[in-house]
């Protein structure tokens, strides 16, 4: 919010020495149009700009029209706003409706219709509406490094979920409170918005690396939810469920590794072939917890194969990143 208030600070003065400078009356009105032009990225500038200068044009020639047949009062500009306002909504272009009252307002001010008033309108439009869109594009903050923190509290959230999931397979009764599945959702959320805002900013060719990675980890908590879920049924401990805890404590590592290993994914499928070769269950008891946690290794299957789904974009896209040295995310 500070940098863009020093944007907005700089386009405005830049627009209103320009128009100053080329002779347009009441050049402030450019600071103002400047004002509403600038923008948080570099696409929504492109958007917003074109849209206001669209709209202020629809709203001229409008206005133009109702001065000239009603005359240049004050209860014209009451019928502008009735009757213009829907007609520059429908044509698409809502975010333009005040830019295109200050435009039709300086026209009924000078109480003149004439191609030098229309053209020195267009001409502020161009000069108020040009410097917001030239700072905006001259430079936007890096956010980078904001999102590499997100993702190192993305990850160390699901560490201490798979490890809290361990400790529960080891010790039905340990009671956990879940509260890292809130804090990696939000900040997954956190994510999505900045990762939004970086593709934003790149006008010709948008990095998608960092909001694949952050889709990714959305569809993986997803899938964490129903694993908490499952993993509420397990209410005794049998060997299987040891089991399981190892290959949890094993993925709780895995996921802040730097590089992609397998080894969750390979020591899955072992743990998979030693459970068909193990005896039936001999009690309900059994029978229930085993099924739960046969389901839950079903479920973290489904994990893994999220993270292989979305490795190859991310590793072609983003070969030189730092968080994806590593050849996909657990």
């Amino acid at each position: 919010m500070g940098f863009r208030i020093i944007k907005t600070a700089a386009a405005t003065l830049m627009s209103i020495l320009i128009a100053a400078a080329v002779g347009i009356p009441n050049a402030q009105s450019a600071g103002l149009l400047a004002i509403l032009g600038v923008e948080v990225t570099r696409k929504r500038s492109l958007r917003t700009i074109t849209a206001r200068f669209l709209a202020s044009v629809v709203g001229l020639l409008f206005g133009c029209i109702l001065f000239w047949l009603l005359g240049f009062h004050y209860w014209v500009l009451g019928v502008f706003v009735l009757f213009g306002f829907p007609l520059i909504v429908r044509s698409g272009f809502k975010e333009g409706i005040v830019t295109s009252s200050v435009i039709v307002f300086r026209v009924f001010g000078q109480a003149e219709i004439s191609l030098h008033v229309l053209l020195q309108q267009v001409e502020l439009l161009i000069i108020g509406l040009g410097s917001a869109g030239l700072i905006n594009l001259i430079y936007m903050p890096k956010t980078e490094g904001t999102m590499y923190r997100i993702r190192k509290e993305v990850d160390g959230a699901f560490s201490v979920i798979f490890s809290q999931m361990a400790r529960t397979l080891h010790d039905p009764h340990y009671v956990w409170d879940g509260k890292e599945l809130i804090t990696a959702n939000g900040a997954v959320q956190q994510g999505l918005r900045a990762a939004e805002r970086e593709m934003e900013n790149h006008v010709i060719h948008p990095d998608e690396a960092w909001n694949v990675y952050f889709y990714m980890r959305k569809e993986q908590l997803e899938s964490i939810q129903v694993m908490m879920q499952l993993l509420s049924q397990v209410y005794q401990c049998f060997p299987h469920g040891e089991m399981v805890a190892d290959l949890f404590d094993q993925l709780s590592g895995d996921v802040l590794a730097e590089e992609y290993t397998g080894r969750t994914e390979h020591l899955l499928e072992a743990l998979e072939k030693e459970f068909q070769k193990m005896e039936l269950p001999s009690s309900r008891e059994e029978f229930e917890v085993r099924s739960a946690i046969l389901q839950l290794c079903r479920e973290l299957e489904l994990y893994l194969k999220i993270a292989k789904r979305y490795k190859m974009p991310v590793a072609n896209k983003t070969a030189n990143r730092g968080w994806v040295k590593r050849k996909g995310s657990l």
